[in-house]
């Protein structure tokens, strides 16, 4: 189980890396980020509405969670992260989505 630290969850969080991150996009998906002052990194998840019903937004937030909880090293390390989803976005398992945000950050240059 993730713990409730590793995530951001006040509007406030969510603001600031939002105004000061650094945006990455891919299919279906933007990922945001920017670093933090705590020894390890935090997620956040933003579903749109248009994406599907309440139970496919949670199954993609409960997916992409458990991705993150097991491949926590492959995100941005130190930093506030908030993965936004758009209508489109494949979520078949925490593979296929951790998959994609090494693909994306691989592609940028960013990490290794």
């Amino acid at each position: 189980m993730l713990p409730k630290t590793c995530l951001l969850r006040k509007n406030g969080e969510f603001d600031r890396v939002y105004r000061q991150g650094k945006r990455l996009h891919g299919k279906g998906f933007s990922l945001i980020y920017t670093p933090n002052t705590m020894e390890y990194n935090r997620l956040g998840i933003s579903v749109q509405k248009k994406t599907g019903r309440a139970v496919d937004r949670n199954r993609i937030k409960r997916i992409i969670r458990e991705s993150f909880r097991l491949h926590r090293d492959s995100f941005p390390v130190q930093s506030d992260i908030v993965l936004t989803v758009r209508p489109g976005f494949s979520s078949g398992s925490p593979a296929e989505i951790l998959a994609a945000v090494t693909g994306l950050l691989q592609k940028s240059g960013q990490f290794d």
